[in-house]
């Protein structure tokens, strides 16, 4: 294969034609079906053989006597009957069954003209390569990849200096040097993905330097930036260049010295600061892939002279610049050339221009999650090569231009979640007959077809939430034979559940019609992964559903009746999510968990369920458990000690009795969220719960605690913290919770659900219980609290001064408790934005001084000796009891005889009546005299 010059811009893999080889080989099998192979040569065939494993009979073929040019992956030379190729690659899939696996034998070194050896998709698991294939002197193809090798590169693989193709990709090997490579004079193409080369500090030298190579693959090697700043100039063949995913943070100023690259992959690597300045010496780069790193600033001048660029992937990155620039710049360099242009996941800003519809040959447009503002250009429509286009997560306004219905190409739109508003009507689609994915949620848009339309495409996916559909059943999807994935959430429709929707012949991979009013009940959903149909108004029992379903959203409906038939449905063992909260549920939970293994998040609240917690439901080890708002009671049972992975525990608004169980803090260490609110528990806040390290929200309130506030309190260290540097919560497991764990929490005094900001939220609620002593001072280090509540206890002391460092704190309330002295002067500091109240102690003193203590109403104080602004009582020295409990304070003898003389009046009456029974029937009975002419009176008056 001739090397391309430099007027000659290079193809971006030169080893494509190695695909075809198998199919190539074989028909020369064929055509030398004459030849009978050297009896030498199959012998040492048989040898191989005998030391593999082949489980699935694949070289059934290599029998004794046969004809070894005529077996299965064995390729003879057409003049001479040497064999000349092995090809046992075995099939990705299925992989268990036809992989080769057990020991090579050495007897392929008796093959003496074997040029090609290909062992890929094998399993050679806990072996290394054998040293002995630096002895096959005649390869000039060798293909390892995937076939699970591991331990050191052998480096007398430098010895084969005919070799021109190594793939030994996907294995687990490791070198510590390159030098070996240098030995391979004839190699062109070079695959060591995911080896680990950290220790080889001379990969750069040796490769960049090497003589031959056109095509070099080290993907994920844990290649770190090189310490030597080497002059390349002996090298002008290398063309393919793929670092990616590695740990780089600088592109290597040598990689400019290669004139003849064309294709360039750095993506998944640490490359930070502006974009190289260099790029332009390169200048037949083709494909320049630097997505998923953080460079930042905009794209240097010097880019736009690569005249034959055909791919620039620049996504997932920190550049910062006006779109309309980029496209003027990219229209001045590479207009006639650009096919893929993907600046996705940026801070692109500006407006999209009428220069976009100049780029003719471009098929892949991606520039979703920018800031991109203004309407899309209408020149949209002359892009007749276009077949992926995405400008979601932006800004964009204006309409939805009618020019998308002229493009022929098109098989992936994409403009979901912009500010398109308007009327579409069916020109929009009239020639989209290739589109197979239709994204377009969260936008303003409304479309109401004729109901005899039939769409021009077959659509694999449709995404139209928010948008505006009418109050029918779309029609039009009866046409969709091909559809697996739909979103027509928040669309209007508040219609039956169509007969032909359930029937439909496609099997679906995700539904969600929620936030609809959807009405019917429904016996059968045929969908594989995911259902959401939330929000509707269906009836009736839960459906019956797939054993591969995994999400299942039926929350705020009216589904009715036991959950044993979904519970206990054995072949449910692929379920992940499972919320069917707000519905009108009866019975008792069944203890039939035992197959729900990979359960993450239950939710059953705000149904009228009976009974106790099942055992196996404490085996199923989900990460939320909601049974809040149901009619259960009994004791938490021990099985559920074995959830360790619980984020979120609420149990809150039921029956449930018995003490608060120290296991909660021993072996549910992950907890965030923890509500017991509102049930029958009694006894001592265990001090276990403060070893909660990542507990943010603590709600025991209206129970029957008793006991004191533990002063280990100050350990919950989630609630120490004030700096939450992102939404996401504390917890071991890097999992997104934002979209399935939500949480009702009581805050500032009203009741609030909390989702994608839980991790933001933190509080502490011991409210209407029976708790008693002082508040510690250890609760003023809770420093990161925005809401603490303490109200309606017995606690007396005073009020700890330290409470005034909580400088987050938005709602305090410790109302109805027996609380002394005056509000800590350092309250003054704080902000309670919401809400406040100490109402109905015993606190005496002025009112600190403060905006926001001024601002609240009377109410927030009534019930204690206080004074000063925002209550009316001035405090002046008269006004203002002092020492009310010390020695020498005067007693007040007329307060003293009016409360005598009240007892003795009291009693005095109700004694006879206590001690004597003939006197309190005769007084019950006038009593009861009186009480019927009163009603006859008042009966008449009414008339």
């Amino acid at each position: 294969m001739a090397i391309a010059t430099m007027t000659t811009p290079l193809p971006i893999s030169f080893f494509p034609f190695l695909l075809l080889i198998p199919a190539i080989c074989f028909t020369i099998c064929d055509a030398n079906s004459n030849l009978l192979c050297i009896p030498s040569e199959r012998e040492a065939l048989l040898k191989f053989k005998n030391h593999l494993i082949d489980p699935s009979n694949r070289l059934s073929s290599w029998v004794e006597g046969g004809d070894c040019c005529k077996w299965i992956g064995v390729v003879c030379h057409n003049l001479t009957g040497h064999v000349h190729q092995l090809h046992l690659a075995a099939p990705l899939s299925p992989y268990e069954q036809s992989a080769l696996g057990g020991k090579i034998n050495p007897s392929l070194l008796e093959l003496n003209h074997l040029s090609t050896l290909d062992l890929s998709n094998n399993n050679f698991s806990s072996m290394h390569i054998p040293k002995f294939f630096g002895l096959l002197e005649s390869l000039t193809y060798l293909n390892l990849s995937r076939a699970q090798f591991q331990g050191a590169i052998p480096h007398n693989l430098g010895n084969l200096s005919k070799l021109q193709y190594l793939d030994l990709r996907g294995n687990d090997l490791k070198s510590e040097s390159f030098h070996w490579v240098s030995g391979l004079s004839s190699l062109q193409y070079l695959d060591l993905s995911y080896a680990n080369l950290s220790k080889a500090t001379d990969w750069l030298q040796v490769t960049f330097k090497h003589p031959s190579l056109l095509e070099l693959h080290l993907s994920a090697c844990v290649l770190e930036d090189d310490p030597y700043l080497i002059s390349v100039n002996s090298s002008k063949s290398l063309a393919v260049l793929d670092l990616s995913w590695n740990s780089l943070s600088s592109v290597p100023k040598s990689m400019f010295s290669l004139h003849g690259l064309v294709s360039i992959d750095l993506i998944f690597n640490s490359l930070d600061g502006p974009i190289p300045d260099y790029f332009g010496n390169i200048s037949f780069v083709e494909v320049l892939d630097l997505h998923q790193n953080s460079l930042n600033s905009s794209i240097p001048n010097s880019l736009y002279s690569l005249n034959h660029l055909r791919f620039l992937h620049l996504s997932s990155n920190k550049i910062e610049q006006d779109i309309s620039e980029i496209l003027q710049s990219l229209s001045r360099c590479c207009l006639g050339s650009l096919e893929s242009l993907n600046m996705a996941d940026n801070q692109l800003s500006g407006h999209l221009t009428y220069q976009l519809g100049q780029f003719k040959n471009l098929s892949y447009l991606s520039l979703a999650q920018n800031n991109i503002s203004g309407p899309i250009p209408s020149s949209i429509g002359e892009l007749s090569s276009l077949k992926y286009f995405d400008v979601s997560e932006n800004q964009l306004n204006g309409t939805f231009p009618l020019c998308f219905g002229q493009l022929e190409s098109l098989e992936t739109l994409d403009f979901g979640y912009n500010l398109l508003e308007g009327v579409v009507i069916e020109t929009h689609f009239s020639k989209l007959m290739r589109l197979t994915t239709l994204k377009a949620s969260h936008n303003r848009l409304r479309f109401e077809p004729n109901s005899s339309w039939i769409p021009p495409f077959q659509c694999q996916i449709i995404e139209l939430g928010h948008w505006h559909l009418g109050s029918k059943f779309p029609l039009w999807l009866k046409f969709q034979k091909e559809l697996s994935s739909l979103d027509i959430s928040h669309v209007g429709i508040s219609d039956v559940m169509p007969t032909w929707f359930v029937n439909l012949p496609t099997q679906f991979e995700y539904l969600n019609l929620s936030y609809n009013q959807v009405t019917g009940g429904i016996s059968y959903l045929n969908v594989t992964n995911s259902i959401d149909l939330s929000s509707n108004r269906f009836t009736g029992p839960l459906p019956r559903v797939l054993s591969t379903l995994r999400y299942l959203f039926l929350s705020n409906n009216s589904f009715s009746g036991p959950l044993s038939e979904l519970i206990c449905n054995p072949s449910l063992k692929e379920m992940v999510a499972l919320y069917i909260d707000i519905n009108l549920l009866t019975g008792e939970i069944p203890d039939c968990w035992n197959h729900w293994e990979n359960l993450a998040y239950l939710n059953l609240g705000n149904n009228n369920l009976t009974g106790k917690i099942p055992p196996t439901l404490g085996y199923t080890n989900p990460c939320m458990l909601n049974l809040r708002n149901n009619s259960m009671f009994g004791e938490l049972p021990s099985t559920l000690r074995n959830s360790w992975s619980l984020v979120m525990l609420d149990l809150s608004e039921n029956h449930f009795s018995g003490s608060v169980p120290a296991w909660i803090g021993d072996k549910l260490s992950n907890l965030v969220v923890l509500s017991l609110r509102s049930n029958n528990f009694d006894g001592h806040i265990p001090h276990k719960i403060c070893d909660l390290q990542f507990l943010q929200n603590l709600d025991l309130a209206h129970n029957n605690i008793s006991g004191v506030i533990p002063k280990c309190f100050s350990n919950l260290s989630e609630m120490a913290t004030k700096i939450k540097i992102n939404n996401e919560l504390s917890t071991p497991y890097f999992i997104d919770y934002s979209f399935y764990l939500k949480a009702l929490l009581v805050l500032k005094g009203r009741e609030d659900e909390y989702g994608s900001t839980l991790g933001l939220v933190t509080s502490l609620d011991l409210s209407a219980n029976h708790v008693r002593g002082e508040i510690p001072k250890e609760i003023g280090t809770l420093v990161g609290l925005l809401s603490l509540n303490f109200s309606r206890n017995l606690l007396t002391g005073n009020i700890p001064d330290n409470i005034g460092n909580m400088e987050l704190m938005e709602s305090l309330d410790l109302s109805m408790n027996r609380l002394n002295g005056e509000i800590p002067p350092s309250f003054s500091n704080l902000n309670f934005s919401n809400h406040f109240n100490v109402s109905y102690n015993n606190l005496t003193g002025h009112i600190p001084t403060s905006t926001q203590l001024q601002s609240f109403e009377n109410l927030s104080y009534v019930g204690n000796h206080l004074c000063g602004p925002p209550l009316t009582k001035n405090c002046t020295s008269k006004s203002i009891p002092t020492d009310v409990g010390n020695k020498g304070s005067k007693v007040n003898w007329l307060y003293v005889s009016i409360f005598f003389g009240f007892v003795l009046g009291f009693w005095s009456v109700v004694a006879p009546l206590f001690f004597s029974k003939s006197w309190r029937i005769a007084y019950y009975r006038k009593l009861d005299q009186i009480c019927g002419k009163l009603y006859v009176f008042w009966a008449a008056m009414g008339m």
